[in-house]
């Protein structure tokens, strides 16, 4: 059900985008209003400029491979891999996304970000980095607390990432709220795809000791 209703929430967005809707357009102004800036120094820059790098689509392919190779050692091959796919995935549905939506970025975005605007690339991939670490990592920890801290800073840092990237102005607001619909979207997909046919990996010879 979370699936369905988030595809059509996405759909609905991403229809309204394509339209070029009045309504998309007001939201769009009234928040770029609140988050962009045009200083280029400062704290609050710096933090911004930090966070799109680590959040960057090549830094998330880094990310997603540290995650792999760390379930791997610890007997997670079925986790590893589901998590590689699902990473990998989630980033060439976005870049197919990008080119029937063609919307093209702000005015003023930066040189070094080229491409199409929707759905945010750093937003789509992090949310994705970020929501395998929830389900498949902090599990492992003992702690409850620990958990919890975890994943409420999991929460932080997406939400970061999506006001660096409007802050920043490489993108839209509603870019960076479609990348996490459609993310959510594809996580739901691909969760549903992991429980039925990870009981049959673990027959195979690579994976048969793993756990999942």
């Amino acid at each position: 059900m979370r699936l369905i209703v988030t595809t059509v929430i996405f759909l609905v967005v991403a229809a309204m985008i394509y339209k070029n809707s009045m309504l998309i357009t007001t939201v769009d102004t009234v928040c770029q209003a609140l988050f962009t800036s045009s200083k280029t120094t400062g704290f609050v820059h710096t933090l911004m400029v930090w966070t799109a790098f680590l959040a960057s689509p090549k830094m998330d392919i880094l990310w997603g491979l540290i995650i792999a190779f760390f379930l791997w050692g610890f007997k997670g091959k079925i986790p590893a891999v589901w998590a590689l796919l699902t990473l990998f995935g989630g980033d060439v549905l976005g870049t197919i996304v990008k080119h029937v939506i063609k919307r093209d970025r702000p005015a003023q975005h930066p040189v070094s970000d080229t491409g199409y605007s929707f759905p945010s690339g750093h937003v789509l991939g992090f949310f994705l980095i970020a929501a395998i670490i929830s389900l498949v990592v902090v599990p492992l920890i003992r702690s409850g607390a620990t958990r919890v801290i975890i994943q409420l800073v999991l929460i932080f840092a997406v939400v970061l990432v999506a006001i660096s990237r409007v802050y920043l102005q490489a993108h839209y607001p509603s870019d960076t709220f479609g990348a996490m619909l459609l993310a959510y979207a594809w996580l739901q997909f691909s969760e549903g795809v992991y429980v039925r046919y990870a009981p049959r990996l673990r027959r195979w010879k690579m994976t048969h000791n793993s756990w999942y």
